[in-house]
């Protein structure tokens, strides 16, 4: 199985954020809100307005992907901080991982 390395840092964005967004446009955001590179190998997380859908932007030394999460049953609610419940947060990082396995599957 691969992963992200151990010490990788995750990051959730406060507030809600336009997932019409992609690549550029969420770079953007990484370097200009949270003052961070998103070319680092961190993963930054971004949610939408209604709370169901979730964006995760990552460099995994190639080139930086960009993942979408439609939350079924589960809202991300955030009120000055995120604050994921103990299942939501490891609903995403079991997802993280499996996409890390499909793109194994398919390399460059």
């Amino acid at each position: 199985m691969i992963g992200p390395p151990s010490n990788t840092q995750i990051w959730i964005a406060a507030g809600v954020t336009d997932l019409r967004r992609g690549f550029d446009g969420l770079s953007g955001l990484v370097q200009n809100k949270l003052e961070k590179s998103p070319l680092s190998g961190q993963v930054f997380i971004f949610r939408g307005r209604r709370g169901d859908l979730v964006k995760l932007i990552w460099f995994d030394g190639d080139g930086l992907c960009l993942f979408s999460k439609r939350l079924e049953e589960m809202n991300v609610s955030v009120r000055g901080r995120p604050r994921l419940t103990f299942h939501q947060n490891r609903s995403l990082r079991n997802e993280f991982m499996a996409l890390r396995r499909v793109q194994a599957l398919f390399p460059r």
